[in-house]
Parts: structure tokens; sequence; C-alpha cells
């Protein structure tokens, strides 16, 4: 059985998940290291929700698109990639993990290393959420609203069981993929990246 660490001293008689809402940011990012076993994100509310582990299938779709986005920004060094063990504080408060996510170098490099070390209070210029096994497709859609609203300039929210994917632009066009014959573009954000989608199924 899993203990759970908290960063705060509970007070007796109150409720103990009303407390745990209202954490601090810096108090939150504690409670994610003290519990590094267990994987968590909060929304805007700050309302904590565990997130499940992914299966092998989920896992090898994730490498293979976080390998193929490294190997583009290796070459294009625009930015840096980040995975899913990354979470960022989005400007409306809620601290996301999106499973792949590029920031900008300019961007990034406005933070000092301290800062670096914790989670950076911004939404990356790009995410990807990969719809596994556990998720559900509204509440994954949900969460690319939020990434778009906060300031991500390009978001792909692609499902490999349907084999279906969404594009998400900032300008607030979307445009759904009914097939992973074709490639998905990093078009203006990533300039000469693409994924065939072929690799996710």
């Amino acid at each position: 059985m899993t203990t759970l660490v908290l960063p705060i001293e509970l007070e007796p008689g109150t409720d103990m998940f009303e407390q745990i809402r209202h954490m601090s940011d810096d108090e939150f990012y504690y409670f994610c290291q003290d519990n590094a076993n267990l994987n968590f994100e909060r929304d805007a509310n700050g309302n904590i929700k565990p997130m499940g582990q992914t299966g092998a299938d989920t896992g090898e779709k994730n490498s293979e698109l976080g390998a193929d986005l490294v190997i583009w920004n290796r070459q294009s060094k625009l930015g840096f990639v980040y995975d899913s063990s990354t979470a960022f504080r989005l400007p409306n408060s809620a601290v996301r993990s999106p499973d792949v996510a590029w920031l900008t170098a300019e961007r990034r490099n406005a933070f000092t290393p301290e800062q670096r070390r914790k989670f950076l209070p911004l939404c990356p210029d790009f995410v990807v959420e990969l719809v596994s096994e556990s998720d559900l497709q509204k509440d994954t859609e949900a969460k690319m609203v939020e990434y778009m609203a906060n300031g991500c300039r390009l978001g792909w929210l692609i499902n490999p069981k349907t084999q279906t994917a969404k594009v998400y632009r900032a300008n607030g066009s979307i445009d759904v993929i009914t097939s992973f014959a074709g490639a998905l573009s990093g078009e203006g954000v990533l300039p000469g990246f693409s994924l065939s989608l072929a690799l996710l199924c």
C-alpha cells in the first residue's frame, strides 16, 4: 500500500481534501517531489488528480513521438523537448504534464537555473496528448482547449486506438484527422518537423 506524504500539517477537524486543494504552488511542487512514485496534475480550481501510469503500448508510442521531436530539435536547435514527467504551471494556475511538450529556447532561457528546477510558470509552445486506455476522450479534449487558452501555439491530440487526431492552433482553428495514413506538420511553430502517424499504429 502506498503512503501519501503531505507537505502541510493538517488541521484536526477540517476536511483533508479541502486543505490539500489550497496548497500553494511551492507546497504542491514539494508534494509531487515527496510522492515521486505517483504522478499528479492540478486543475485551475486546485483540484488534484492522480494520473495513472501507462501500459507498454502507450509508452512505446510516446517514445516514438518524443524521439522524432528530439532528433528534429537537435538539428534545428530552436528549443527544448520535455517528456510526460515534466509539469508546467499554466497562467490559469493549473499544473499540467503533457505527454510531449516543446518550448522555444528564448522562453526557456528567460528563467534562471533555480527557476528551472521547479515547474516553469508558462504553457509550452507545442504540446501533444496521446489518448491512452485510461483516458477519456472528452477529458483530454478539455485539456487541449485549456492549453490553447493559456498560450499554446500548436497542439496535437492523438488517439491511436481510433486512429484519429485533432490539430489545435492558436487562431482557434481545429483540424480533425480521420486516418493515420499521412503525417502531422509542425507548421510554423516547429518548422520542418513532421510526424508520420503510421509510427503510432
